[in-house]
């Protein structure tokens, strides 16, 4: 493979000679812009507008637009006497666990080759010693212009070198999430869960350009004169208003798409209370719980009904107590003056 930068790894006082290759390439399908009525190629001449005539790729240099549209020219001459460390020099900065890295600031891939024979034995320390930390480098380094950010890790027996966005590069989501408060409910969670598990794991190897395939039958056909393919009709379904619905439908699509059968497996998740019922089952709760109610407040009366004639008879039972003893009170006197009178004509005679 064509090496696409040449310098070296400053690791501390270690400077290891290397060689920047590419690491990733495109097999997206080119088009080129034509003529519609004759298809005639459309090209981009490079004309100098002072002179207004078109100039080779040799005549053509750089140059940087001040702010009044003065142009400052830039030789690369100039370039390659910038007062940077790491214009020649991918210098490692620090290192750290890779979980520290941010996927959103991952950049272009390049593969690290060792430049010669000298180089093997310092190349070969530093990636050992990267899989023994099972850390990754941080480095600096100039490439295409500009000053980059990157990290150095091990794949295999190569370091790779992955050119980050700078911090301040990439944008805050601002604005990007939803600004409405929702609820998602236990049993909404349960039946992701069990989509998840359900769709399982991938190899990525497994996974190809469904949409660049489609479009080579398509060239391919033309270019034989033929009919292009059509297009397969979208599959027919309803609008799947209910979330717990289209879960639950996706579970089982999910299961047959895999030779499953039966029902999918809805687990809870740990730490979650019971999810609560709905529907009819919510009804039957309800209806039990105001029947207990009624039930409760029946006792209830029927209790304070049997208290209350209890205190009645309680009260008619002491009313008659007081009226025999009033009776008994009242006759007592009245013995006593018949006794009295009996004495009395005694006396006399």
């Amino acid at each position: 493979m064509r090496s696409i930068w040449n310098g070296a790894i400053s690791f501390g006082l270690v400077s290891i000679p290397i060689k920047l290759v590419n690491a990733t390439e495109s097999h997206a399908v080119s088009f080129r812009q034509v003529h519609s009525e004759d298809n005639g190629r459309i090209r981009y001449r490079k004309v100098c507008e002072l002179e207004d005539r078109e100039v080779t790729q040799s005549e053509i240099g750089k140059a940087y637009e001040g702010a009044d549209g003065e142009m400052i020219p830039i030789t690369e001459d100039d370039l390659s006497h910038l007062p940077l460390p790491t214009a020649r020099t991918i210098e490692i900065v620090a290192f750290v666990p890779a979980e520290r890295i941010d996927p959103l600031q991952m950049d272009a891939a390049y593969y690290i080759a060792a430049a010669g024979a000298p180089a093997a034995k310092p190349y070969t320390l530093l990636r050992e010693a990267l899989k023994r930390s099972h850390k990754v480098a941080i480095a600096k380094f100039a490439l295409r212009g500009r000053e980059r950010l990157g990290m150095l890790r091990v794949v295999g027996d190569v370091i790779v070198l992955h050119g980050l966005l700078w911090p301040d590069e990439v944008r805050a989501p601002e604005g990007v999430a939803p600004d409405v408060d929702v609820t998602v409910r236990d049993q909404e969670l349960d039946l992701a869960d069990a989509l998840m598990d359900t769709l399982g794991e991938v190899d990525l190897a497994d996974l190809h350009d469904e949409y660049r395939e489609a479009l080579e039958e398509v060239i391919a056909a033309k270019a034989a004169g033929e009919t292009p393919p059509e297009t397969p009709a979208p599959a027919e379904g309803g609008k799947v208003l209910d979330l717990m619905a289209a879960l639950e439908k996706s579970v089982r699509d999910a299961r047959e798409s895999r030779g499953g059968k039966g029902e999918a497996e809805v687990r809870k998740l740990h730490g979650r209370g019971t999810p609560k019922e709905t529907g009819a089952k919510k009804s039957t709760a309800t209806t039990g719980k105001a029947a207990k109610k009624t039930a409760s407040a029946r006792k209830s009366t029927s209790k304070a009904g049997e208290a209350s004639g209890s205190r009645k008879r309680a009260a008619k039972s002491t009313a008659k107590a007081a009226e025999k003893k009033s009776a008994t009170a009242k006759k007592a006197p009245a013995k006593k003056q018949t006794a009295k009178k009996a004495a009395s004509g005694k006396r006399s005679a």
